[in-house]
Parts: structure tokens; C-alpha cells; sequence
């Protein structure tokens, strides 16, 4: 088996030229074609002229073509940097200039490619970096993180093995190609011989088309964002994907009623919570038991990942042993080394002791570790709020707001007041019939009184997102909550 990502892309468009590369919605490519555009597309990198190793931009519109533009850039060995098309062009332009991308490139259907200058030339580049992706932006400006090709090796060889992708195996692609999901959906599918059923961003949230497209491909492997499920849930009308044998939520929490509908609708499939960060990809793993998880607060994280070392750190910096609280550190196989530009900083750390020999990623996330040593995410140290003088974490009482039956969607903010501080203001998509006083009785019942929001808004429209598939909470503040 290669152990390479391009080197097994390779032995399989040599070896088995007629194979289906990528369906779904667009045409079907076979790995013998994407090699041949992929080469097409390689020579026109080679004459943009550029240093050896210098990074080079794609514009991630999911596409055969911009797949071939990526390949091609790998073959080249030039890191890619993978920008957002959705995203606005003064963020488009911070990111390359953090990345130092001299020409952002799109790919077009015939093959060809528009080329935009971008930043001038700078001298950090990484060497050996194979992917530049980018944070969600969820909280903020998104950052760019170089993985190294070794790091995106390592964990093409880790998730084939754990998800059984193998030769034909049909693996869905939900997730935009920016998005860090692609590393396993587009990139380990094509390393091991699968086929990448793309779904197509226009179509990605109506339910009955996802259900057809997972049907009609015999979809056997999918990892998505707790969004997604809901969606396919909704559009299954009672019917069932029996083909599927692996389901991944990751990204997001993911609602108890959403969970309740997956054993019917995925009746042959394992069910995974997996947890990972942009920067250090997968790094916890927790098989699901619907029974045993069914009940309120947020599914476990699991256990780290096989070669994944894990510290929980008390708000003094201590190191949690045992049971306890803290904030989570994590070091994987499969990290990136640091930020590019201005956003780096001390998000990437030592041992708290000094322990030397490995860095590990201050992830920000709150979590609980039980006695078994599996963790449960409880919250973010960066959301963690005063209101009246009383810490509160906003993401605890969002957590408490999906275990309604009739809340689909919830994000809570702490906005200023001239008075207390902060408050909190929640937005809740619901079902019809839910109110927000429902919802305050519903909070009470499992928060103290500090946590309860100022205001609770409902609506019947879809939360504002990002292209990750999370919820965009600046755009909640400017257009749902009061100012």
C-alpha cells in the first residue's frame, strides 16, 4: 500500500485507469481522466514561474476541475491554499497575505484556469506543507493553518484504516473543499482507490435530494455536521440507507432528537462523535450507542486517537489528573506546526510543566474527563462571560437549549450592556407551537438563574452559517440580536 497521498492517487490511475474517481452531482470522472486533467493542469502551475515551494491559491469551488487544480498542485509538491468562495473579498485578501500567496487560481469546467495576484512573495513559507486550510471563522476573521504533507499522510493511512475505505468504496462529500472534513471525504477516498460522491453545494440542504443522492451511489461512508443529519432525516420520509456503514457527526453538537432518528434511517451503519480541531485534526473518537447516549447534555468526545496525547489543564494551569475539569491541550500526529501571518501567537504550546519533545494545540475547548477517561465537551474558555459577576459560559446554556424537543438550532451570544455589563440573548430556531417563555421554563429547570438569557428570540428560518457548516455567531449578533 503507498503511503502517500499523491503516491497513491498515482498507483491507482495507473493500475486501474477505468475506475470511478468522482460521481455525484456532476459527471463521472475515472482516476485515469482526473490524472490526465490533473497533468493538464500541472504544466499550467509549472508556468506561473513561481520559487520552488512557494504556495499557490485555489479558489474552493467544489468541482472535478478544481479537484485536478489541487491534484496538479500537489504533484507540483506547492502547498495549497484553499480559501472560501463564499467568503468576502477584504478576508479573501487577509488570508492570502497571511499565507503569502503570490496568484489565486479558479478553476474552470474546460480545464483551464483564471489566475489573480494576490500578496507579494514572503520568506516563512513551511516546507513541506501540502494543504494551507482555513478555521471556520465562526468567532472571527478565519486563520490559516499549513499541515505538513507528512501530517496529511499519516492521517489519510489512519482514517482508511479505521473507516474501511478501500478500492470502489463510495464515501460522500458534503463538506466544502476548504473545509477540513476533505482530508478523509475527497482525499483518503482518492489515496485508497474510492469514489467521491460530491454533492453539490446548490442542493446541500434539501433533504430529499441528499437522501436520493446517498441511495442512488450506495453511499457506504459519511461524515458530517450535525446540520446535515437533521436535513437528512427531514427528507428521508420514513425510508432507510441501509448501505452505509460508517455515519460521522463532527463539528458541532448534535441535538437528541437528531440522534433518535439516525438507528432508523441508518440501520446497518456504526455511529461516530468525532472531535478535532483545523489545526490538529481528528483527535478523539467516540462510538456512539444510541441507547446509552440518548439522554440530555452533549454527546462524549471519546477517548483520543491512537498516537493523539491528550493534557486537561485547571484554570491555575495545573494539570488535571484523573477525573476532573479543564481546558483541553492536544497533540496528534496530524497537526500543523502553527498559524501563518498575524494570527500566530501562543495557540500552539509546550508542556505546561516545560516537559520537552512535544508541542500541544491550546484548543480553547472546555471539557470534562470522567473517571473511564472518556471527555465531554463543556463548553469554550474563550466564550466564558461575567453577567451580574457571575461566570457563565454561553455555550453550556446553548447545550441546554438542543435538548428541547423543539429546538432545532440555538446560539447564544453575550452582548454589552451599559448597565450589567453583559447579558445574554438567545436565538432559537423551533418547531411550531414554541414560544420563548417555553423555553426561559425549559432553561431554569437546568441553569442557575445568572445563565438564564435576557432575551430568548424565536424564529422558523435556518441560523446564519458559515461555510463550514457552523453557526456564524457574528452574523447572529449584527442581524438577530438587539444591538
Amino acid at each position: 500500500m503507498s503511503a502517500t497521498l499523491v503516491d497513491g492517487f498515482l498507483a491507482q490511475a495507473r493500475r486501474r485507469p477505468d475506475a470511478v474517481a468522482l460521481t455525484g452531482d456532476c459527471e463521472e470522472v475515472t482516476y485515469g481522466t482526473l490524472l490526465a486533467r490533473a497533468t493538464a493542469q500541472r504544466g499550467r502551475v509549472a508556468d506561473l514561474g513561481l520559487a520552488p515551494g512557494e504556495p499557490v491559491g485555489v479558489l474552493a469551488v467544489k468541482s472535478p476541475a478544481t479537484v485536478a487544480l489541487v491534484l496538479a498542485c500537489l504533484l507540483e509538491r506547492r502547498p495549497v491554499l484553499l480559501p472560501s468562495p463564499t467568503l468576502g473579498q477584504d478576508v479573501r485578501a487577509r488570508l492570502t497575505d497571511a499565507a503569502g500567496v503570490p496568484v489565486l487560481l479558479t478553476a474552470r469546467d474546460d480545464d483551464t484556469a483564471t489566475a489573480e495576484p494576490r500578496a507579494p512573495a514572503r520568506d516563512d513559507r513551511r516546507d513541506g506543507t501540502a494543504f494551507i486550510l482555513t478555521t471556520s471563522g465562526s468567532t472571527g476573521v478565519p486563520k490559516a493553518v499549513p499541515l505538513p504533507a507528512a501530517a496529511v499522510d499519516r492521517f489519510t493511512g489512519w482514517a482508511a484504516d479505521a473507516f474501511g475505505i478501500t478500492e470502489d468504496t463510495p464515501v460522500l462529500n458534503h463538506a466544502p473543499l476548504n473545509f477540513d472534513l476533505c482530508l478523509l471525504d475527497v482525499w483518503t477516498t482518492l489515496a485508497r482507490g474510492g469514489r467521491v460522491v460530491l454533492a453539490d453545494p446548490g442542493r446541500a440542504a434539501r433533504g430529499a435530494h441528499l437522501f436520493d443522492l446517498l441511495h442512488r451511489h450506495r453511499v457506504e461512508v459519511v461524515q458530517a455536521v450535525p446540520l446535515f443529519y437533521r436535513l437528512l432525516a427531514d427528507g428521508a420520509a420514513g425510508r432507510a440507507l441501509p448501505a452505509v456503514r460508517h455515519a460521522l457527526t463532527t463539528g458541532d453538537a448534535l441535538p437528541s432528537p437528531v440522534l433518535a432518528a439516525l438507528p432508523p434511517l441508518l440501520p446497518a451503519a456504526r455511529l461516530h462523535n468525532v472531535y478535532g480541531c483545523t489545526e490538529t485534526n481528528d483527535s478523539f473518537l467516540h462510538e456512539i450507542d444510541p441507547d446509552r447516549d440518548a439522554g440530555p447534555g452533549p454527546l462524549p468526545i471519546g477517548r483520543p486517537l491512537p498516537g493523539v496525547h491528550a493534557l486537561v489543564v485547571a484554570e491555575d494551569g495545573s494539570v488535571v489528573e484523573g477525573e476532573g475539569r479543564g481546558e483541553l491541550y492536544v497533540s496528534t500526529p496530524f497537526q500543523s506546526e502553527g498559524y501563518l501571518g498575524a494570527s500566530a501567537g501562543t495557540a500552539f504550546a509546550p508542556h505546561p510543566r516545560g516537559l520537552p519533545g512535544r508541542r500541544y494545540f491550546r484548543s480553547g475547548d472546555l471539557v470534562h474527563r470522567a473517571a473511564d477517561g472518556t471527555c465531554t465537551l463543556r463548553g469554550r474558555t474563550d466564550f466564558q462571560v461575567k453577567v451580574r459577576g457571575v461566570r457563565v459560559n454561553p455555550q453550556e446554556v446553548e447545550a441546554v437549549l438542543l435538548t428541547h424537543p423543539l429546538v432545532r438550532e440555538a446560539a447564544v451570544l453575550a452582548l454589552p450592556d451599559p448597565l450589567a455589563g453583559k447579558l445574554l440573548h438567545a436565538v432559537v430556531r423551533g418547531a411550531d407551537g414554541l414560544d420563548g417563555l417555553a423555553l426561559r421554563g425549559h432553561l431554569a429547570r437546568g441553569l442557575p438563574r445568572a445563565a438564564i438569557p435576557s432575551t430568548v428570540r424565536v424564529t422558523g428560518h435556518p441560523l446564519p452559517r458559515t461555510s463550514t457548516g457552523k453557526v456564524d455567531r457574528e452574523r447572529v449578533a449584527r442581524t438577530l440580536l438587539p444591538g
